[in-house]
């Protein structure tokens, strides 16, 4: 099951350019797509994870950005624990594309046990792909060769946050960093807004999440 929403912006004030899509990796030949501008993320997780509500989120954002963007979810069912996914379309102008997206620029995994098949299908040499892990970074170099994989340990980081196990605002601020944008203030005044329990907390995950692949970003620069 699906269900598709299309955001297009149109209020006068200026856009700052979106990031440029993740192209093809060191080696990787192939035709520059036509849609260059597009910015597409993939979102899965499980269900009662709050896959979902996080693509809403990110979109909601990116509107807040002055974007044109498209965010649809695709769901096995109302069962917990089922498969869910999210996918959001950002470009700076009308997002016009109603298929589903084949390969994307990043990928936001919720569950590491996911990471696999179906959700890897969409990546490339170029996509970032960020996961809910405790594991290190080496350790999906190892297990995933190929794929640039940044793990954060989302769970800890909600739990030290007074969240439990909720972890939709450390990995969203985690994403942020890892594809630049949205920026971050722009993120948190999203939560805020959208987020009016446990505001503090939300705020305060999503911050260690960016902070945590600012870091990561940081040591892979100076490798």
């Amino acid at each position: 099951m699906s269900e598709i929403l299309t955001i297009d912006w149109t209020n006068a004030k200026p856009r700052p350019r979106l990031p440029a899509a993740a192209g093809p990796g060191p080696g990787e030949a192939g035709p520059a797509r036509e849609e260059e501008t597009v910015l597409e993320i993939v979102i899965q997780g499980r269900g009662g994870q709050g896959a979902q509500t996080a693509g809403n989120l990110l979109a909601a954002a990116f509107f807040a950005e002055g974007r044109h963007v498209q965010s649809f979810a695709s769901y096995g069912g109302a069962r917990r624990g089922t498969p869910v996914s999210s996918y959001i379309r950002v470009d700076e102008k009308p997002v016009r594309v109603r298929c589903d997206i084949e390969r994307a620029d990043a990928i936001l995994c919720f569950d590491s046990t996911l990471l696999e098949g179906r959700l890897l299908a969409t990546a490339h040499p170029g996509t970032l792909i960020v996961v809910n892990s405790a594991r290190g970074v080496d350790d999906y170099g190892r297990t995933h060769p190929g794929y640039r994989v940044i793990p954060v340990d989302a769970i800890a980081i909600s739990r030290r946050a007074g969240l439990g196990r909720i972890v939709n605002s450390a990995l969203l601020g985690a994403l942020a960093r890892a594809v630049g944008a949205p920026p971050l203030a722009t993120l948190e005044r999203t939560l805020a807004e959208r987020s009016p329990k446990l505001t503090a907390e939300n705020l305060a995950a999503c911050e260690e999440g960016y902070r945590t692949v600012d870091a990561l970003l940081a040591e892979e620069a100076v490798a």
